[in-house]
Formats: C-alpha cells, sequence, structure tokens
C-alpha cells in the first residue's frame, strides 16, 4: 500500500517525470554519439547494384551451370556365387566364422543379383539433348536418369560409349536446352584458369576453382588413349564426366580422373579429357554408332638424349621407329626401323605418345605426311593411313658363352638364341640375335632397360645373329652402346 501510495502523490509523480527526461537525454546523446561515430569511420556502405560478380567468376558461372548436368545410373549384377560356397583363408573371416568356418555352408543354386547404382556428371552439347560424360560413368547401365539444372528428370538413352578414351554419348528427350561452347584445347596453356563444373558426391552442382597445371599427360595406365590435362580445381567422386572449363566459360575438357593416394577426395592433380578428343569421338559416335581410328603400323619408343646420340641427332624430340609391323602402312610407304618421325603433316610430334595420339584422331584412309629422320638426314615420307585392326597381332622373332666384352655391358650374360629358346620366350622360330640370360643390377646395362630374356639383335645398327656377331660388334664400340632388342615379340631401341 505504501508503494501505490508513493506512486500516485505529486511528489512521485515529480520524480517519475524527472527520471523520464534524464533517460530520454541519455538516450539522446547515445544516439547522437552513434553519429559522430559514423561520421568519423568514413565506412563506405555498397549501393544495390554493386556486388561482388563483376571481379570474380559468378558471370562465368550463371552461363555454365545450365549446361552440366547430374547423371544417375544402375545395373544390375550378380554375386559370384564361389563365395557363398567356400570363404576364403583369412584371418578376417576367421575372426567373425572361426577355423571351421567353411564348413555348413552351400552353395547357393542361383547367383543372388544386386543393383549397383553410379553418380556422375554430364555437359549438354545441343540444344536438343546430346550430351557427354565419362564411360565408366554409365558402363553396362540399364537404366539412366539426367537431371538438369533446372530439377527436370529424363529417362537417357546411351547412344554410344568408347572404352579406349573414356568417353560416352548420351540422349535425352528435350529441346532448346542451354548448351556448351567448346575452345580450342590444342591453345590451353599451362597456367590458364581452370574452373570444375559438375555434382561431387551427389550434393548438387558445385564449381572449383584452380589452374592448368600441365598438358599432354600420358603414360598414367588411366586409359589406353590419354592426353590429359591437369588441374588443381578440386575434382571429387560424381565429377566424373563434369566440365573443365576456361575463364571464358568454354569447354577445355571433360573431368575423368584424379590422383588420390589412398584418399576418397581430392589432391590437387585431377585430369580432363581434351575437348577437342572428346568432341572428335562424339561426332563418330552420333554419325557412325562407333569410333573408329587410323593406323600407321609402328612401335613408336620416346627418344632419350642417350638415343639421339647414338643416331646422330642434336635433339631429344620425336618418335623413335622401333618396330614396323608386316603389310602395315607404314611397311609399304617405306618407314623403317631406326627412322626418327619429326612432324606429322607439319605438326611436330614431341614424343611417342604425341605420334600415338595424332594418328589417332586422324581418320582411316587419310594421308599423312612424315618428316624423318635417317642416318643423319631428313626426309619426308608420305603414308596412307588405313584402318586400326580390332586385335593387333604382336610384332614378331650354337654354343653357349658369356659375355662381357665392352665395359657397356659389364654384368650380362647371354647365349645363341635356338628354336627351343625362342619357343619358351613365346617368339617364332625365325628370330636371330643372342637371348640376355642375367643383368647385374647394379650394372649400366639395367639401368637402361635391360632385362633377362630380353633378345638382342642389333649392336650399333649392326644384325647380331650369334654370339660371334655379338662379340665382334662389341670389340668395335666403346664405352657405349646402341642395342635393338626383342621384348615378348615387339622391338625397342635401349642405349647403354
Amino acid at each position: 500500500m505504501r508503494n501505490q501510495n508513493f506512486w500516485q502523490s505529486p511528489k512521485a509523480a515529480a520524480c517519475s517525470l524527472a527520471l523520464v527526461v534524464a533517460l530520454g537525454s541519455v538516450g539522446f546523446a547515445s544516439a547522437t554519439h552513434l553519429e559522430h561515430l559514423h561520421d568519423a569511420l568514413a565506412l563506405k556502405m555498397a549501393s544495390p547494384d554493386e556486388g561482388f560478380s563483376q571481379t570474380g567468376f559468378a558471370p562465368v558461372v550463371k552461363k555454365v551451370l545450365p549446361t552440366v548436368v547430374n547423371i544417375a545410373s544402375s545395373k544390375v549384377s550378380k554375386v559370384p556365387t564361389e563365395f557363398f560356397g567356400q570363404l576364403p583363408d583369412d584371418p578376417m573371416f576367421r575372426q567373425f566364422f572361426g577355423d571351421g568356418s567353411n564348413r555348413g555352408f552351400r552353395t547357393p543354386r542361383q547367383a543372388p543379383e544386386q543393383r549397383e547404382k553410379g553418380l556422375g556428371s554430364g555437359v549438354v552439347m545441343t540444344q536438343d539433348g546430346y550430351i557427354l560424360t565419362n564411360n565408366h560413368v554409365v558402363d553396362g547401365a540399364s537404366n539412366v536418369t539426367v537431371t538438369l539444372a533446372d530439377k527436370r528428370e529424363f529417362k537417357a538413352k546411351v547412344i554410344g560409349t568408347d572404352p579406349k578414351s573414356d568417353i560416352a554419348v548420351i540422349k535425352i528427350d528435350a529441346t532448346n536446352l542451354p548448351c556448351m561452347t567448346i575452345a580450342d584445347s590444342s591453345k590451353v596453356q599451362v597456367g590458364d584458369y581452370a574452373l570444375a563444373v559438375g555434382d561431387p558426391f551427389g550434393v548438387g552442382q558445385t564449381v572449383t576453382m584452380g589452374i592448368v597445371s600441365a598438358t599432354g599427360r600420358s603414360h598414367l595406365g588411366i586409359e589406353d588413349y590419354e592426353d590429359f590435362i591437369q588441374t588443381d580445381a578440386a575434382i571429387n567422386p560424381g565429377n566424373s564426366g563434369g566440365a573443365l572449363v576456361n575463364d571464358r566459360g568454354e569447354l577445355i575438357g571433360i573431368n575423368t580422373a584424379i590422383i588420390a593416394h589412398g584418399s576418397q577426395g581430392n589432391q590437387g592433380i585431377g585430369f580432363a579429357i581434351p575437348a577437342n578428343m572428346a568432341r572428335n569421338v562424339m561426332q563418330q559416335i552420333v554419325e557412325h554408332g562407333e569410333v573408329t581410328r587410323a593406323y600407321l603400323g609402328i612401335v613408336p619408343q620416346d627418344v632419350t638424349p642417350d638415343i639421339a646420340k647414338q643416331f646422330g641427332e642434336k635433339e631429344a624430340r620425336g618418335a623413335l621407329v622401333a618396330d614396323v609391323t608386316a603389310g602395315s602402312p607404314a611397311q609399304k610407304s617405306g618407314l623403317e626401323r631406326g627412322d626418327i618421325i619429326l612432324d606429322v603433316n607439319e605438326k611436330p610430334v614431341a614424343d611417342s605418345n604425341a605420334l600415338r595420339m595424332t594418328i589417332s584422331m586422324m581418320a582411316p584412309d587419310s594421308d599423312a605426311k612424315l618428316k624423318v629422320f635417317r642416318n643423319g638426314s631428313e626426309r619426308e615420307i608420305a603414308v596412307k593411313l588405313s584402318s586400326m585392326p580390332t586385335e593387333q597381332a604382336a610384332a614378331n622373332s650354337e654354343d653357349k658363352s658369356n659375355s662381357s666384352a665392352s665395359s657397356a655391358l659389364s654384368g650380362v650374360s647371354i647365349e645363341n638364341l635356338d628354336a627351343q629358346s625362342a619357343n619358351e620366350l613365346g617368339l617364332s622360330p625365325n628370330t636371330k640375335g643372342v637371348v640376355v640370360t642375367n643383368v647385374d643390377p647394379s650394372s649400366k646395362a639395367a639401368e637402361a632397360g635391360l632385362r633377362r630374356g630380353d633378345v638382342i639383335q642389333e649392336v650399333n645398327r649392326q644384325p647380331v645373329k650369334n654370339t660371334s656377331d655379338f662379340e665382334r660388334a662389341m670389340h668395335s664400340s666403346k664405352d657405349k652402346a646402341l642395342l635393338l632388342v626383342d621384348r615378348n615379340g615387339s622391338t625397342m631401341y635401349l642405349a647403354v
């Protein structure tokens, strides 16, 4: 009651009014202080029409995203019946099932089936629904579903695949689709910006940025035909078949693989199939239903500095002809073993893989003009290419003694090649040369790559038919030798 009487009294009202006035004065002072603080900092606020996209890749990404799709595939596979009959003799299985775990299990009469699902990405190449992706994304799939950037879903038909390059073409029944612009991937340079676009782990469309780390990557054992663009733009599972674009939003490659060193994620080393190769394969699949490649008919080999010196060439360039297939376009044109192919149709050849890729991109029955280095001089050879055989046949084929006639081959043991030895090595009985029976692992020959079972057919371009020929050839050589070696039916040069 006292409290109520107090607040109702004139004295209390006066105090209350004074308090409100005081608080109001404090609030006014605080607001005034903030205004002065704002003026002192001179903060610059962005206007509504100013943003960060003008200095980044947002305009490029906005153009590219609608052309990249998610691909979901599924296939039915049978579980091997042997697994259910006998369990492996493995400690892990014994841990769960015991040492007598193999008893009491019966092999099912019918192998069970399981459905495998996969996720990947693809790139819309035409307005009427042709889509590029990787072969491994749709390989063996019974169902393929494409989800566009606008969330529309379509059942897709696999038009064709090329496992050798890991390219596949699928088609959806749609019109007026946004499609990708293709760049000339031969103009890509190390250091160029690169954006990887896809659907990693199925989380949704994702863009990562990096640079082109290298071009012409090969000998990775990923595909039969390798000419990869390497990038550090993050490529993760699900990105396969997606786009690698430049800073103008043009397609320079189809993302296909990463090096992860046991990890499931990106390690900064990703690979993309060049757009030029992907386009060439796609056109053949769409127009002819299959991919055909030109065929030269040689076994090419890289030119090392030592080999270049032995052949009298100043630079380690081009592709060395290690063998010529009988009846091939190469043989018909006069190409010989020991020739170094420097360029094809005035396009320089860097190494054996570059030659292989150049020929594979040409059409069967087309003409190729080769610049060849032979016996110290250059010459031109015209070749009419043929179609790549479906299965290439492998190029072919008295007294025992040891030899260390030259320091170049110290630590190497040889013997004459007879019919029995040739048969054991899987060679033709007509193969001439001396067979290597042992190579000291610490020798120069081992370092150069000579192996037990190799058949030496030439020394410094001189034919070797037996150990006597070999001894004479080696006595006339110094501390270095150029060997022609037959290994498993194919020949190659080794500089020791």
